[in-house]
């Protein structure tokens, strides 16, 4: 099915209407120009919808888009613990970590280490942030999103990849650089909105076409009736074994994944990443910002229709009448050149064969807005850590407003520039999704202990922060720099890396509270976290989203199990 005259037209006004609406809501008010807080934190005027929409929006992107999908097509829907466990996740970030953060009058996550810690360690996370936002989140969901509109559009001989590539990076730059979070958290509400529609109409589409007589419903029963197995969401070792002969366990090593290290993964992306966090911090009042948060834990639960099922449902496609999947049955398009099988283009296979000309522009429109609306939000937070965190603690202690927002412009620009180099140096990831996790893994755990402790434990020490984070590498990399054939001896040891991070937070915690004991000897540290009285209390409207997200989600777990 090709991309049409009426696919191109539904295309172009949704790239016009996000860049009206973007520019339209960062224009100067008055002949005042932007000053720090309206770039960076929209003047602190969010409400709490257009927050509950901007964090979906800002984490649904390639990453999920076509590296999750790509997951549920090798491993099946316990790949949705990521969603599903995130909602949880967020409550308990809206209950526990955002009174603090707003109650300190926080910019970036990095303000905390110093206010909490000191300047040194702020300056050191700072870096790490920013390295992370460029060398790895920006690059990876530039790469997977042009990789997918290079299969939709340019039929997957990698002849669109750089073309997109720059084309997503113009697009997103077009208004973000200019208009700061306000362009990015307004614009995210059409986005969240586009994206979640699209990602319903191909997963609609695709059950459809399941079953010789049509209908989702009918089309769903089917997919699970062929292929049971991969609806299973704990996983035993050697249940599921993805195309490419990996035993899905390591990957997801079956109740670890509800009581171990995914909970260090959750913890880290939704409680202390910038480009996340940013928006509620953003907002009118904590009550406003935490109803934001039930309204995205609730979104959360829904994601995996759109970014698991679709790849579950191109599994069955490409199966035999057993369920089986083997080089003859499947689909030339999930074959790369050098034939392996390339699990990510299970989302851009769906919609190139299956949704019809005219609602392809719109289904291409909502893959477009899951990259370039997190595209936007980590170009806002790349500057704003910049900006804040390094250049006017260390740089320009005197900058003026004005100064502060060109910087952060710039900032943006040089990061985005960076990524388009990089981003075509990606090539043959198995599950994009999966490598992303592993090795941000790497740096998480460390990073986790150091705010759980800065957060909850009064005695933690700068000195005990600093060693836990610095410790905390080589521990991680212990488990993955074993030599050949030393991966399971008495000196390394080999086991799922979602089970490494919990033990690298855990030890890294260790390490923090033991040297804060010798450091303060065993006393209140000056910069301890004091929690008022009532800090913690939340609304009836929070209370109420929570219990019957919780209980949806306890639900779906005992159903899946």
């Amino acid at each position: 099915m090709e991309f049409g005259i009426v696919d191109t037209t539904v295309f172009v006004l949704y790239a016009l209407v996000i860049l009206g609406v973007g520019l339209y809501v960062s224009r100067n008010k008055g002949d005042d120009p932007k000053d720090a807080n309206d770039y960076f934190l929209a003047g602190k005027s969010l409400p709490w919808w257009a927050i509950g929409a901007s964090l979906i929006a800002a984490n649904i992107s390639a990453e999920q888009f076509i590296g999750m999908t790509g997951s549920g097509f090798a491993i099946g829907l316990a790949v949705a613990s990521y969603e599903w466990m995130a909602a949880i996740t967020l409550l308990i970030v809206g209950k526990f970590f955002l009174p603090i953060f707003i109650d300190k009058k926080l910019y970036t996550i990095p303000q905390f280490v110093e206010k909490r810690f000191s300047t040194n360690l702020k300056t050191i996370l700072a870096i790490f942030w920013i390295s992370i936002y460029v060398f790895i989140n920006l690059t990876s969901v530039l790469y997977l999103g042009a990789r997918a509109l290079d299969t939709i559009l340019g039929g997957a001989d990698g002849s669109m990849i750089f073309i997109s590539i720059v084309g997503l990076a113009l697009f997103a730059a077009a208004y973000s650089l200019w208009g700061g979070l306000a362009a990015v958290a307004w614009t995210d509400v059409i986005q969240v909105v586009l994206l979640i529609i699209g990602g319903l109409l191909t997963t609609y589409l695709a059950l459809d076409s399941f079953t010789p007589d049509g209908g989702a419903l009918a089309g769903m029963k089917a997919v699970y009736e062929k292929i049971p197995e991969k609806f299973s969401m704990i996983l035993s070792k050697g249940e599921i074994i993805t195309p490419n002969g990996k035993d899905a366990w390591w990957d997801l090593p079956g109740i670890a994944v509800i009581i171990g290290g995914l909970w260090v993964a959750n913890l880290y992306y939704w409680g202390f990443n910038q480009y996340i966090i940013q928006r509620t911090l953003a907002a009118k009042s904590l009550e406003e910002s935490q109803k934001g948060i039930v309204l995205a834990a609730f979104l959360k639960l829904l994601i995996p229709l759109i970014v698991v099922i679709p790849g579950i449902i191109a599994f069955a496609m490409n199966s035999d009448a057993d369920g089986a999947l083997s080089m003859s049955t499947l689909d030339p398009g999930f074959i790369s050149s050098s034939g392996n099988i390339v699990n990510d283009n299970a989302a851009p296979w769906l919609i190139k064969n299956f949704v019809p000309a005219g609602l392809k522009g719109l289904v291409v429109a909502a893959l477009t807005a899951a990259i370039v609306s997190s595209l936007a939000s980590m170009l806002n937070s790349t500057a704003t850590i910049f900006t804040m965190d390094i250049y006017k603690a260390h740089i320009n202690q005197d900058a003026s407003q004005t100064t502060m927002v060109t910087v952060g412009r710039i900032t943006a620009g040089v990061a985005l520039i960076a990524a388009v180099v990089l981003a075509p140096q990606l090539s043959n990831l198995e599950q994009a999704f999966q490598f992303i996790q592993e090795y941000t893994g790497v740096v998480s755990p460390g990073i986790l202990a150091v705010f759980m402790a800065g957060l909850f434990f009064k005695k933690a020490s700068n000195k005990g922060a600093v060693w836990g984070v610095v410790l905390s590498i080589p521990i991680a990399m212990y488990f993955k720099v074993a030599p050949n054939g030393w991966s399971d001896t008495l000196i390394f040891v080999n086991i799922p890396f979602m089970q490494q991070w919990l033990i690298t937070c855990i030890i890294s915690l260790a390490v923090i509270l033991g040297v804060s004991q010798i450091d303060n000897k065993g006393k209140i540290d000056a910069k301890a976290i004091i929690a008022s009285k009532g800090l913690f209390d939340t609304s009836p409207t929070f209370n109420i989203g929570a219990v019957v997200t919780l209980l949806i989600t306890v639900f779906l777990y005992a159903f899946f199990w």
